[in-house]
């Protein structure tokens, strides 16, 4: 007969199963950002942070780049948002179990599993050639926009889910309207959520390069209107990188791109930490 392992000893072992997974996971999020930052941040300096690409990026900095991936992310954050958010809204709060629904929830999780190169096509064929938009800024921030949106689109929805329904039926008991509910009791509540959702868009879009590939241009110059071709973070790391251009460069856009996106995210959090114990009344 086997042994039965007790109770007791089985939670053991998962629990050092789980705590394992979370140091691995740590770790290796460690080791790449400590090596990006151990060959990158050598490289950075006020010149290169602050002046214009030299010989096709060999010298010279990285500041219309920065320039460049602030507007095409802006840009994106500006029109995903609205859209993930109020689709969330209707999922949650209004459209119920419906084929419609459920058409709606499928086309989010298919669109958050194409691949980033199929953007970018996609872009190409309808932002830049059919609407005539050029390679330009606008161009590439719709095709960050489209795939920043089921993110936020999802995780909202959670959020809103998430929400105690004593909340909304208090609010309902005491005269208010359903959308006077939605807006003034239900969104408030799932701003640490939805602005969690909104980091993980925002992320995916400052860090891509091959969405934008074929849309927003390759200029090495500071882009002025959203109607100018740029050459965001991403994208100039990769050319720098694949076209053997300058190595060290490379690993300093790349320690410029992680760290702006730890800032981003770091703020983010703790600014909704903060709206958070605010709502709790602390």
């Amino acid at each position: 007969m086997h042994r039965i392992i007790s109770p007791k000893i089985a939670q053991n072992i998962m629990k050092a199963l789980f705590w394992a997974s979370g140091i691995i996971t740590i770790i290796i999020l460690i080791v790449i950002i400590g090596y990006i930052l151990m060959k990158g941040l050598p490289v950075m300096s006020l010149s290169f942070l602050f002046s214009d690409p030299i010989d096709s990026g060999r010298a010279g900095g990285i500041f219309p780049m920065i320039i460049s991936s602030l507007y095409v992310t802006l840009i994106a954050i500006i029109v995903a948002t609205p859209l993930g958010v109020g689709a969330a809204v209707y999922l949650s709060e209004y459209a119920g179990e419906s084929p419609i629904v459920k058409l709606i929830r499928f086309g989010a999780e298919t669109l958050a599993s194409i691949p980033s190169i199929v953007f970018g096509l996609f872009g190409l064929a309808f932002f830049v050639i059919y609407l005539g938009l050029g390679w330009c800024v606008l161009s590439g921030g719709l095709i960050l926009a489209l795939m920043a949106l089921p993110t936020i689109l999802q995780v909202s929805e959670v959020s809103l889910e998430a929400v105690p329904k004593s909340y909304r039926e208090g609010s309902l008991a005491i005269g208010a309207t359903k959308w006077q509910t939605i807006y003034r009791v239900v969104i408030p509540a799932g701003v640490p959520g939805i602005a969690t959702g909104v980091i993980l868009g925002l992320a995916r879009a400052i860090s891509e390069a091959a969405a934008i590939l074929f849309a927003v241009g390759a200029a090495l110059s500071v882009p002025i209107s959203i109607f100018d071709p740029a050459r965001p973070l991403p994208l100039h790391l990769y050319i720098l990188a694949t076209e053997g251009i300058s190595l060290n460069n490379a690993y300093g856009t790349a320690a410029v791109l992680v760290i702006l996106v730890l800032v981003i995210t770091v703020v983010t959090n703790t600014l909704v930490e903060r709206y958070s114990k605010k709502m709790m009344g602390r």
